[in-house]
């Protein structure tokens, strides 16, 4: 027989005022390398811290110091704890003085952990859980995907219930946190809470959700951190990180609820202890103490392996259902998304009907008003014209009908005159050919001399 041991590191609840630092350290007994049992082991550092008191909230006419030790208040302070809880109010309860903001997160230990507004009653389990589920998202989600968290802004708080401590102190319903990384062109918001019970698990919420939730729906983030130019790729790396700081916080919690089961079986099932010997029958108890422990650690192996095989397949059905779930919740994500970006643009499509019909009204009322301002101007330039100079416009007509005859003579006389000289032309060409032709025959034909006598 052997033993294995695996370590994983936490942070451990506070009592008091005191901070605590635990190494969970799990050692499983082994035989033969197969593993038959094992046991969570808790180590725990504390640091104590004196819890600190406002003075002035009890007592406004105090001369001390705003800020003081609870032990040196109760006796110099009138009225301590009148308007404020001390380490008393949490005495025979289940409740201790838990911090918002935990407190390793904190460079500066005192200052940011221990005002009044970042101190809450919670159970040891839940305030562990809490700072642990913090740790871890600041550590691998938070800060890494807001540039070392230089620009990343955080707030915390709770909303009361109806529980108080001895009518005093009233115990928060659900913490919540609110992380803004405001970074230009890459930044995002995130919202977390936690309700108070010892099975709550952390839940991540949008920032506009998480003021839904809140008293008076207050804003937390100057327009919501920039919502509409939020990078969405380091929004979805951060809720894998959340996703997975769930699944640790179930799985530490299953683990926690059959660690008592487990206990009571092993407590059942060890076998007799061979250093307790009676008289005579010492040696016979020790040879069946040697035959029947393999069998015995048999059994606690097959238990053992029934009860991993069992848990195993739970939480593969619940990896399965919590799959179908997501892809179900995606689908109708984007489905109401798609549904509500439609009516969106149908509405932004019927709102600017009636100012594109305004446009079009101004348009042709503008066109309208160039062409009376065009008629008005011709009018005025018309009117500008000489008196003479519209008469003679005026009597144009009556003059061009009155030389129409006058014209039309013209026009026969013309005609009358081109007819005569072509007929002059005519007649004057003929004379003169005839002319000529009788010029040549009288040269050329017979001379015939006539006498008296008519002889020949």
């Amino acid at each position: 027989m052997h033993g294995c041991v695996w370590v994983c590191v936490g942070v451990c609840a506070c009592v008091h005022g005191c901070m605590c630092g635990c190494v969970c350290v799990r050692v499983c007994a082994c035989v033969r390398g197969y593993m038959c049992g094992c046991v969570w082991v808790r180590v725990c550092v504390r640091v104590c811290v004196c819890a600190h008191v406002h003075v002035c909230i009890d007592d406004p006419s105090s001369n001390l110091e705003e800020v003081i030790e609870e032990t040196d208040a109760l006796t110099s302070v009138h009225n301590l704890g009148s308007k404020q809880a001390l380490n008393a109010d949490y005495i025979d309860s289940n409740y201790e003085i838990g911090q918002l903001y935990p407190f390793l997160l904190s460079t500066d230990p005192q200052a940011p952990t221990f005002p009044l507004t970042n101190s809450v009653p919670m159970t040891q389990s839940f305030r562990e859980r809490w700072h642990m589920n913090l740790n871890s998202l600041m550590e691998r989600a938070l800060i890494p995907h807001c540039g070392d968290g230089k620009d990343l802004y955080i707030i915390t708080g709770a909303v009361p219930s109806d529980h108080r401590l001895k009518d005093k102190v009233t115990v928060p319903e659900f913490v919540w946190l609110a992380a803004c990384c405001d970074v230009l062109g890459g930044g995002w918001a995130m919202g977390f809470t936690k309700h108070a019970q010892d099975s709550g698990i952390i839940e991540d919420v949008m920032v506009r959700d998480l003021e839904q939730l809140l008293p008076h729906k207050p804003q937390l983030f100057r327009d919501n951190c920039g919502e509409t130019e939020q990078d969405t790729e380091k929004m979805k790396k951060i809720l894998e990180v959340v996703n997975q700081v769930q699944e640790e916080e179930r799985s530490l919690l299953s683990q926690e609820s059959m660690s008592p089961l487990a206990s009571t079986q092993s407590q059942r099932s060890a076998p007799p202890s061979p250093e307790a010997p009676e008289g005579g029958g010492s040696f016979l108890g020790k040879v069946l103490g040697f035959l029947l422990t393999p069998f015995i650690k048999l059994f606690q192996l097959i238990y053992y392996l029934v009860i991993a095989v069992l848990r195993s397949i739970v939480h593969l059905l619940w990896f399965v259902a919590k799959q179908v779930i997501n892809g179900i919740e995606c689908g109708l994500y984007r489905l109401g998304a798609a549904t509500v970006s439609y009516f969106v643009a149908i509405g932004q499509e019927l709102v600017g009907i009636p100012w594109k019909v305004l446009k079009v009204v101004a348009k042709v009322i503008r066109a309208l008003l160039r062409i009376l301002c065009c008629l008005l101007k011709t009018i005025c330039r018309a009117l500008s014209i000489p008196l003479r100079v519209l008469v003679d416009i005026t009597m144009f007509p009556v003059y061009t009908v009155g030389a129409i005859p006058i014209v039309c003579k013209d026009i026969a006389v013309g005609l009358g005159g081109t007819v005569s000289l072509l007929l002059d032309t005519a007649f004057g060409t003929m004379g003169g050919l005839f002319q000529v032709v009788f010029s040549v025959f009288k040269r050329i034909g017979y001379k015939v001399t006539f006498d008296n006598s008519g002889e020949l």
